[in-house]
């Protein structure tokens, strides 16, 4: 696969005054997100997750070191219309996103913006609201949807765009477990069916399962990065770090703990009913 995002020995720093410090987020990270690849950041607060991934599409500009999309340098101005319709950010509250009063024009919102001509919109609001189960709601005051609903309609938004990539920084982080499963199922359907390249920045470790590549933040670091049962079978380093690992890891290590011959990495909800099915 070829890469669509690489970061070159990336800093920030967060500007302090005259009552705080300044803060470095980010410490010198280099990483590839490849294309077509489903990538969880995980980090506890202020571990750098939520800078990195408003870097990938310069909502935050590098202070050190550099950001590529598909080559192109996210600090040079005149390439940030076509870095923005590449990598689209899906928000922590889809509040901040709806700027209409009736789903399909906040959908096609984006779209106007770029000039794109009245029937391909059509097209797209109606591709858009289908790959996120909302065609029903096209009509629909936005305010009045669920929190889940309403952060599928912040992502039909974003792919009206067409993008390649999305990005999505705590977005589930605001919503109930219904909420979070509809948008998860939303985000893996997306990179299952249509190949696009997710980044789902979350602190939620179950959100982690069915992800190709997990990067652990610390302190403006990657302290971690591997598939989720490479990253999780180092559950002890997690602890350490102030993480939590997945219901169905901790469920087998207390197994393990207690005498039954199973393995600790098993990551899914699948995978461990098997590996305890096996162990009886």
């Amino acid at each position: 696969m070829s890469t669509i995002i690489e970061t070159k020995e990336l800093k920030y720093t967060y500007p302090g005054d005259e009552e705080t410090k300044s803060v470095v987020a980010l410490d010198g990270v280099t990483l590839q997100i490849e294309r077509g690849s489903f990538v969880v950041v995980l980090g506890h607060n202020g571990s750098g997750k939520s800078t990195l991934a408003k870097t990938f599409n310069a909502v935050l500009l590098p202070a050190g070191g550099a950001v590529y999309v598909d080559g192109m340098d996210t600090k040079d101005e005149k390439l940030l219309l076509e870095i923005r319709r590449r990598i689209g950010m899906v928000f922590q509250n889809p509040d901040n996103q709806i700027v209409a009063n009736v789903v399909e024009e906040d959908v096609a919102f984006a779209p106007e913006n770029l000039g794109v001509p009245t029937e391909e919109i059509r097209r797209r609001v109606d591709d858009a609201l289908e790959a996120v189960g909302m065609t029903e709601f096209t009509l629909h005051a936005p305010h009045l949807l669920s929190g889940g609903q309403k952060q599928r309609i912040a992502i039909a938004g974003v792919l009206a765009m067409l993008p390649e990539c999305i990005v999505l920084d705590e977005a589930t982080a605001m919503l109930d477990p219904r909420g979070r499963r509809e948008v998860l199922n939303v985000i893996e359907g997306l990179h299952r069916e249509k190949d696009v390249t997710v980044v789902l920045i979350t602190h939620h470790m179950n959100e982690a399962e069915h992800a190709d590549r997990v990067i652990v933040m610390n302190d403006g670091v990657v302290a971690m990065d591997g598939t989720p049962k490479e990253v999780f079978s180092r559950a002890d380093e997690l602890k350490a770090l102030g993480l939590a690992v997945p219901d169905t890891v901790e469920l087998l290590r207390a197994l393990r703990a207690g005498g039954m011959d199973v393995p600790t990495d098993a990551v899914t909800v699948e995978d461990c009913a098997d590996a305890i099915v096996k162990a009886l």
